[in-house]
């Protein structure tokens, strides 16, 4: 698929989530309710599938440039698992396994696999009590679950989105060996992505409200100290593209894409915390409310932050790698992350 017709397609997911995701009908979702009508407009258009090749009944889209349509979601906010069944598509077509039928949870780690048979917990895994599929990485592994499985607990993230715990005992209908980068820096780097583009939307919402909030006699837009911050959040949102880009690449294939994840994941986790503080200042109390459209995406950053690894781990891993160049290769690893 020619880049024209993938900028056309982010085009079109975009009008998507604004005809189909209102305020309100994101707000029933961070609620808890699984917004079926949605996710039928979401498979309608095809966006699961949207890195599985044509040959096989997907988009074809390339990786690299399919990036661009999770960091879509993320700009809406979407409470649904796009980019967790898009990446699960493509570990299962890179593989050569079935294809996730409905929506799919991939599950990096907590699950033994022996004689066959998976089982274990699995925690906090997104919208675990709606998804049709399961998709595990274990010792190199992935299996392919559609069955087999109990909701032990429900819960959200600070954002509202469901993470639920699920208890796994089944026999694995489809195994092969992993193709793709690991479920692990799969699911971070579509959190890079969301960040990226929820960052985006924060500071789009602040820039309307300070030019439209007046005090002193002029909007606030005009103070320069406003003005300052501003130009903060936008530092931020550039350089969160940038690293989320980086983590997108390597996961198509250019670099190594564990320094890159890191890297991009560190370098947004700083960008979340200045532009959620930022942000909610310029919009004064009410940017800490549940009624303000803020909410929505602010939460969603801080949500997103810890999920497939926290700042300690990305930390380590980057850590481990810098002392893996040695002295004489440090400063070209600098440069290359």
């Amino acid at each position: 698929m020619s880049d024209d017709i993938s900028t056309m397609l982010v085009d079109a997911t975009s009008r998507l989530f604004a005809d189909q995701l209102d305020e309100q009908v994101i707000r029933r979702g961070r609620g808890g309710e699984w917004l079926g009508h949605a996710w039928a407009a979401i498979e309608e258009m095809g966006l699961p599938l949207a890195m599985v090749g044509e040959e096989t009944g997907g988009l074809g889209i390339a990786p690299v440039n399919a990036m661009e349509l999770i960091r879509t979601v993320g700009r809406h906010a979407v409470p649904l698992p796009i980019a967790e069944t898009m990446v699960a598509n493509h570990a299962l077509a890179a593989a050569g396994l079935p294809l996730a039928d409905g929506p799919a949870a991939i599950v990096p780690s907590g699950v033994r696999f022996a004689d066959g048979r998976a089982s274990g917990i699995a925690r906090r895994v997104p919208w675990g009590a709606d998804v049709s599929t399961l998709v595990i990485e274990n010792d190199g592994k992935l299996i392919r679950l559609t069955n087999g499985w109990s909701v032990e607990g429900r819960a959200s993230n600070i954002g509202g989105m469901r993470r639920d715990t699920l208890w796994i005992d089944a026999e694995a209908q489809s195994v092969a060996s992993i193709a793709s980068p690991s479920l692990l820096l799969a699911g971070a780097t579509t959190r890079a992505l969301l960040m990226s583009g929820a960052i985006f939307k924060a500071l789009d919402l602040t820039i309307g409200y300070v030019n439209e909030r007046t005090q002193f006699g002029r909007t606030l837009g005009k103070f320069q100290v406003v003005q300052h911050e501003l130009a903060k959040v936008a530092g931020h949102a550039a350089s969160s593209a940038a690293a989320a880009d980086l983590a997108g690449d390597a996961y198509a294939g250019s670099g190594d894409p564990a320094v890159a994840v890191a890297a991009a994941r560190l370098r947004i986790a700083e960008a979340v915390g200045e532009t959620v503080s930022i942000c909610q200042q310029m919009h004064g109390a009410i940017g800490f409310t549940r009624e303000h459209s803020l909410h929505l995406y602010t939460t969603a950053l801080l949500g997103w932050r810890d999920e497939y690894g926290g700042q300690r781990h990305w930390e380590d891993v980057l850590g481990r790698a810098a002392l893996a160049a040695g002295p004489d290769d440090f400063w070209q690893f600098i440069c290359a992350a």
